[in-house]
């Protein structure tokens, strides 16, 4: 084989695998949403779907079609993800159902985001010690790909869920920002324009709070700018109309980031 011919070859290998990533980039696009919402394949295990039906408030706002399609994302989402214990002896599927819940409930307006990064969740059953820190933790994210949650705080978080307090959410919204920095299928989800008035509204609300002025949040969100949304996406859910009524232009601005909207549960169209 001559070097020309072998150029050739080498040629046409370069322009088949761009034509192939062109495609697959095009397939990801248009129709990735499509696919992740509406052709979910497996049905929920029952097993899994009880905690739902009695715990998770968000889940039992959704119209019956959207329920499926949460029902379903749980699944995918438990059948991605390494649950690990920690002193204790296992993750029972409770845990999994509501834990993924809290994950899917986050990214319900964004169907092909499952937190790709993160394949392992480590639950333990309650405060728990970082040798890290050298401080004991509620939950934590880290980029190494593990999301680290206290059963007991995460489920105070959904027995009352009118406080603005929820670990789970909290935590997830840490992922969800690391997962969209996170270069892979699931990189820069977030429409830049929306995130950059996202950060102009934070910053100008964290001075005010740095200046001892009233201020809806509290006051853990002034600590920086990462804080600061974990605890707004707590308020986004479970002081919705309060959130609205305190802010409309940052309400406004989650409902976009998040494609999503909480006033309006359980709406068709």
């Amino acid at each position: 084989m001559t070097l020309g011919i072998i150029l050739l070859f080498l040629l046409a290998l370069f322009i088949l695998y761009n034509i192939l990533s062109s495609i697959r980039t095009i397939v990801k696009w248009y129709l990735g949403d499509y696919i992740n919402t509406y052709l979910l394949v497996a049905n929920i295990d029952p097993l899994y779907k009880e905690p739902l039906r009695k715990y998770h408030k968000y889940y039992q706002q959704l119209n019956p079609s959207d329920k499926t399609i949460f029902e379903k994302r749980v699944q995918k989402f438990i059948n991605q993800k390494q649950f690990i214990a920690r002193g204790m002896d296992r993750v029972t599927d409770e845990m999994k159902a509501l834990i993924a819940g809290s994950a899917i409930q986050l990214t319900f307006g964004h169907p092909s985001v499952y937190f790709a990064h993160f394949k392992r969740i480590l639950v333990y059953p309650d405060d728990y010690y970082s040798e890290i820190s050298k401080r004991y933790h509620k939950g934590e994210v880290n980029m190494g790909g593990i999301i680290v949650l206290s059963w007991k705080n995460f489920a105070e978080g959904y027995i009352n869920y009118e406080d603005g307090r929820n670990l789970g959410l909290h935590e997830m919204a840490h992922a969800l920002r690391l997962e969209n920095a996170v270069t892979n299928d699931e990189y820069s989800f977030l429409d830049d324009e929306i995130m950059k008035t996202w950060t102009d509204l934070c910053y100008r609300e964290m001075e005010k709070m740095s200046n001892g002025e009233s201020t809806f949040f509290r006051e853990y969100a002034g600590t920086n700018s990462q804080e600061f949304f974990a605890v707004a996406v707590e308020h986004f859910f479970e002081k919705s109309q309060e959130f609205h009524d305190w802010n409309p232009k940052m309400y406004e601005t989650l409902t976009k980031m998040l494609n999503q909207d909480p006033l309006k549960l359980g709406k068709l169209g």
